[in-house]
């Protein structure tokens, strides 16, 4: 859950921070200057940033002299997954959910935009399921739903001073459906234009650190049957993180 800050925040951390996820999201090398209009950044602060990224490793430059991510960034995600061990614990309960026959996955809320930690289509292997999708706007799938409806109402306007968020008309129309989401306990949400295809999903953990979602053709008979598993899961998930080992 996003917490406003207590201080003045560190505006140099921040900008260094959206520029490390700037690189860490392009799938190809990317010159300063297109990765400043990106950012909306003065391309010499960019290049600054570049340049003490690629001097601690975390970024890297190629001999067309663009950047792209660098060892140290590797190992950041590595150490990040194995000291959290959300996925390494939540895999097994995952892949008990894969005898719906539908997609399953877990994923985090960054801003206004979910990360998929893991995310299995039927047919799928445990290996390939892990980190295949890059940011997902938050307010289009049931995963972003479920963890933005864990957000309360001035939280969600301040991810969307546009008053367009992705899939609704105005930030009305999104904290509306959230209030639905809150009322029920879990996001219902149609995928695509074609079909009758959807996402139901939940927050794991008190306060959400995460959400568990199933996706495929879901009828409204098989509705509980679904949201009672991913309930379960839920909190065998929680179970198993507040069990870790610390020391």
């Amino acid at each position: 859950m996003r917490t406003r800050p207590n201080a003045q925040p560190n505006q140099s951390l921040i900008d260094g921070i959206a520029t490390l996820q700037a690189l860490a999201t392009s799938p190809e090398p990317i010159g300063c200057r297109e990765l400043a209009r990106r950012l909306g950044f003065e391309p010499t602060r960019v290049n600054r940033l570049l340049k003490t990224l690629a001097y601690l490793g975390i970024a890297r430059q190629t001999a067309n002299r663009k950047y792209t991510s660098g060892p140290g960034m590797h190992v950041l995600a590595a150490q990040a997954l194995f000291a959290s061990g959300l996925v390494r614990r939540a895999l097994p309960v995952l892949e008990g959910l894969r005898r719906f026959g539908h997609t399953v996955a877990l994923g985090v809320l960054w801003r206004d935009s979910v990360s998929y930690l893991y995310h299995a289509p039927p047919g799928v292997s445990t290996s390939d399921a892990l980190g295949r999708i890059g940011l997902y706007p938050a307010s289009t799938g049931g995963i972003g739903m479920a963890l933005l409806a864990e957000l309360d109402d001035a939280q969600v306007r301040d991810l969307y001073p546009g008053d367009e968020p992705p899939g609704f008309a105005s930030v009305k129309a999104l904290l509306s459906a959230l209030q639905t989401v809150r009322e029920q306990g879990y996001a219902r949400v149609r995928i695509g234009g074609q079909g009758d295809q959807h996402t139901v999903a939940l927050p794991v953990g008190a306060p959400s650190h995460s959400a568990i979602g199933v996706y495929g053709w879901i009828p409204q008979e098989s509705e509980a049957a679904i949201v009672a598993a991913l309930r379960q899961a839920a909190e065998e998930i929680e179970h198993l993180d507040g069990a870790k080992p610390t020391g």
